[in-house]
């Protein structure tokens, strides 16, 4: 009988200790910073990332997001439900963001279970 406990408890120990070793997905974090030109952080800013490839392969809107930036000028987009383990690389965006009579254009380089910031600087258009 106690060889039999011994087993089943090593057993459940070899068991715990595998699964536990699991290599867990991080997320994927996309945070925009939108700011006037000398550097003040702009609220309420509209920020879009979308794809825009030059051979699309598949549906591109799927990437599409968008949001206003919060009090300290940061929108965050999760993109963790896009990306799958073992995928190599994820995607390169286009960034636009406008607020009143100011827009800005940028890009930003996704890289998979990581936080990327980009700064976008928006500037007045002139009629």
């Amino acid at each position: 009988m106690a060889p039999s406990i011994l087993r089943t408890s090593l057993l459940l120990l070899l068991a715990v200790v595998v699964l536990s070793g699991c290599n867990k997905e991080k997320d994927t974090i996309a945070r925009i910073t939108i700011v006037k030109e000398n550097g003040q952080p702009v609220t309420e800013a509209y920020v879009k990332l979308y794809a825009n490839p030059a051979f699309p392969l598949g549906d591109a809107t799927r990437l599409t997001q968008e949001k206003l930036t919060d009090s300290r000028g940061m929108a965050e987009f999760d993109y963790s439900g896009f990306y799958e383990q073992g995928q190599a690389g994820f995607a390169v965006l286009d960034i636009v963001s406008f607020k009143d009579s100011m827009v800005g254009e940028g890009i930003i380089k996704i890289l998979e279970e990581e936080v990327n910031e980009e700064t976008v600087t928006l500037i007045p258009v002139t009629p």
